[in-house]
C-alpha cells in the first residue's frame, strides 16, 4: 500500500478533488500554504493499493496545469536601495510525494 501526498495549486484543487471522486479515490483535504511564494495551497492525501498509484497521479496530472505568473524580485542595487522588478516563474501543476505504508488502519 502506498500513501500519495500531492499538493496542488488552489486554483486547481476542486478540478483535481471532482476527479479523484470521480474514479473513486478517497482522499483528505487539506489547505496548506507554500513557502516560496507564499500562495495557498491544497494538500491531499490518498491512500492506494499499489497498482492504483499510476492511476492516480494520472487524475492528479490531468488535472494540475502550470501556468505563469508575475512576481516582485527584490534585488539591492549598486547604491544599497532595494528595487522589485517583477520575473516570472512557473506555477501550478503538482508536488507529489509517495510513500511506502506499513500498515493502515481504520477505527
Amino acid at each position: 500500500m502506498k500513501l500519495i501526498i500531492a499538493i496542488v495549486s488552489n486554483d486547481d484543487a476542486n478540478r483535481v478533488q471532482k476527479a479523484l471522486v470521480k474514479e473513486k479515490f478517497f482522499s483528505t483535504r487539506l489547505s496548506t500554504t507554500g513557502g516560496f511564494l507564499r500562495s495557498g495551497n491544497v494538500t491531499f492525501l490518498i491512500g492506494v493499493n499499489d497498482e492504483k498509484v499510476a492511476p492516480a497521479l494520472e487524475v492528479i496530472e490531468a488535472h494540475s496545469k502550470k501556468r505563469s505568473k508575475l512576481v516582485p524580485n527584490t534585488i539591492v542595487n549598486e547604491f544599497g536601495s532595494f528595487s522589485a522588478m517583477p520575473i516570472e516563474v512557473e506555477v501550478g501543476g503538482a508536488t507529489v510525494f509517495i510513500i511506502t505504508v506499513d500498515q493502515f488502519v481504520k477505527i
